[in-house]
């Protein structure tokens, strides 16, 4: 930061502030934690030496709050990864189950939504395709934030719908699936990676869907192909080809990202690197609206019977189990290798 031509890059100047932040944050807390439970402590000492104890009350009260920030910090100190204080992209796409599948996917964007509007961090949908019949065909969604990656990675996976389908006229419950894809955003920060100009293939297109006349007349859409990897990502969300460009550059950008981890995830035996189909047997979650409601996280065991506060954001609980989760299996791993 002392540099001088630090702040001629902006976003990347923000990216190594929450980065700064991010460790920072922590050791301040510690120190201060530390200080208020010696404090209590001696409170403790002069109360029995004393024999007065008209401060525990409030001393009873002081720990109780120091016990829910602690396991704040403990929450915050599980997000050890090296982008979990980065932005997160999500890309969402239907899978089995057609309509609903569509409809099911719009409504994981809605919710993603709002959960990103209550925690106070900024969203920006990259791109979103619409389908004629209803719901969506895919979306991508950008969610800006400190640890936004390392809380959104809870949620990457095949996700359930169980519901009664309203596109069937016979009132039939329908089971249909979505997949969520979360990655970290590194804006342009090349250190990271690196793509060549001559590795990419541009082709430009109509965009489909809302838009007016617009999207009839100009070739706004762009689909560009990394061509050492086979990784194509599209976006049309943008009336204008160069910002279309630079959203699809952003995706491309984090989904090598996500590849060249999971291939050391693999040379480690880590997290399984295979992508699993969009249905039955590979979902992360299911959410039943009939006949009963409840969303259940099939890692962590986390169950939650309010299916509309879910759907309105109220995944924390989730993000919660599955840090947790990883913290203990990696807390066990640690202890096999010693």
């Amino acid at each position: 930061m002392a540099d001088p031509d630090f702040w001629n890059d902006q976003e990347r100047a923000q990216r190594i502030i929450r980065r700064r932040n991010s460790l920072e944050g922590p050791l301040a807390k510690y120190d201060d934690y530390r200080e208020r439970v010696e404090e209590a402590l001696l409170l403790v000492e002069l109360s029995r030496e004393e024999e007065d104890h008209s401060e525990l009350e409030a001393l009873r009260s002081e720990l109780e709050t120091l016990r829910g920030e602690i396991a704040d910090l403990r929450l915050q100190l599980l997000l050890s990864g090296q982008y979990d204080s980065a932005d997160a992209i999500m890309s969402i796409n239907p899978g089995a189950g057609g309509l609903d599948a569509q409809d099911w996917a719009e409504m994981l964007l809605r919710m993603y939504v709002r959960w990103a509007e209550q925690t106070g961090y900024q969203h920006e949908v990259l791109d979103l395709v619409p389908a004629e019949e209803g719901g969506i065909k895919g979306a991508s969604l950008a969610i800006k934030g400190e640890n936004a990656y390392g809380f959104l990675k809870a949620e990457r996976g095949v996700h359930r719908l169980v519901r009664i389908s309203p596109y069937d006229s016979s009132g039939r419950r329908h089971t249909s699936f979505a997949s969520v894809e979360v990655m970290p955003d590194l804006g342009d920060d090349d250190d990271d990676i690196e793509i060549r100009d001559e590795e990419l293939r541009v082709d430009t297109y109509r965009a489909s869907g809302a838009g007016g006349q617009h999207v009839n007349k100009t070739d706004s859409a762009v689909r560009i192909t990394h061509l050492p990897t086979g990784v194509v990502v599209t976006c049309q969300n943008e009336r204008s080809q160069h910002k279309n460009r630079a959203a699809a550059m952003k995706i491309l950008r984090a989904r090598l990202l996500q590849i060249r981890e999971e291939e050391k995830a693999r040379e480690l035996e880590g997290i399984r690197g295979e992508k699993a189909d969009i249905t039955w047997g590979n979902q992360i979650r299911s959410y039943v609206f009939q006949p009963y409601t409840m969303v259940k996280d099939h890692r962590t065991q986390v169950e939650k019977g309010s299916i509309e506060a879910v759907m309105d954001g109220d995944i924390g609980a989730f993000i919660r189990g599955y840090l947790e989760y990883q913290g203990e299996r990696k807390a066990e791993t640690s202890g096999s290798a010693g």
